[in-house]
């Protein structure tokens, strides 16, 4: 990672793009239609890089494949860490493509200054945006999610920074309580000029679910191939909630 980009914005730039996808999504019902109002999740997230930082998503039945989606990200770091106090809002539609498969594309757009200027300059409304996809697999006993969004500038206040970031993952379930699998993810990007790997971990999961569908508790760790920062290895903790 080149030197110029402080650990401040890197730590911002990790909260906004792993936090939303960071835990398996789960799936919608369909069984009624007179009135289907909004569906809400959050989940609380703490990983080696950026602490802290919740996140919400929010469904609304279209009809029996359809959904619409939207989701926010909040933390507190504020101006006074460098980056203008982030936050992401976005929305999309959720595809219900049968045999207990999603996709559902996104459109984010972010405030603050990362994008727009590497942290150096102020904090703006629009500061980037952010076009992301997750594909979710929820069968009897495989789970599995494919996520990639890239984050580019909308403005220009300086030395504009942009970021590619996806990941893959794939688990057993050994009943409807516990599964386990593997997550490999990458991170690149950085200041005009200067991109290059961030981070790029794989290692195993395991997952403790309800079986009433309202939340999970997940663990995640493994091996940080790249090792930019001199973390030679990587942890995450989930905890979601469904309302």
């Amino acid at each position: 990672m080149n030197k110029i980009f402080s650990k401040a914005s890197l730590m911002a730039t990790l909260m906004t793009l792993t936090t939303l996808a960071s835990a398996p999504v789960m799936a919608h019902s369909h069984d009624t239609h007179e009135d289907p109002g909004m569906n809400f999740s959050m989940g609380l997230v703490s990983d080696t890089f950026f602490g802290f930082a919740p996140y919400v998503n929010g469904s609304y039945d279209l009809d029996e494949t359809k959904d619409l989606t939207v989701y926010g990200i909040f933390w507190s770091g504020g101006t006074g860490q460098g980056w203008g106090n982030w936050a992401e809002f976005g929305g999309g539609v959720n595809f219900d493509l049968g045999d207990g498969i999603t996709l559902n594309p996104q459109l984010g757009f972010t405030s603050g200054n990362l994008l727009s200027s590497s942290a150096n300059g102020p904090a703006e409304m629009g500061d980037g945006i952010v076009p992301n996809f997750t594909l979710n697999v929820n069968q009897e006993k495989l789970e599995a999610q494919v996520y990639a969004g890239y984050y580019a500038p909308l403005r220009d206040e300086g030395t504009t920074s942009s970021f590619l970031h996806y990941w893959a993952s794939a688990g057993y379930k050994f009943n409807k309580l516990v599964s386990a699998g593997g997550h490999f993810e990458h991170l690149h990007g950085g200041q005009q000029g200067n991109r290059d790997d961030v981070y790029m971990w794989a290692g195993p999961y395991v997952q403790f679910t309800d079986s009433k569908g309202r939340g999970f508790f997940r663990v995640a760790g493994g091996v940080d191939l790249e090792d930019t920062l001199g973390n030679d290895t990587f942890y995450k903790m989930t905890f979601g909630l469904n309302f």
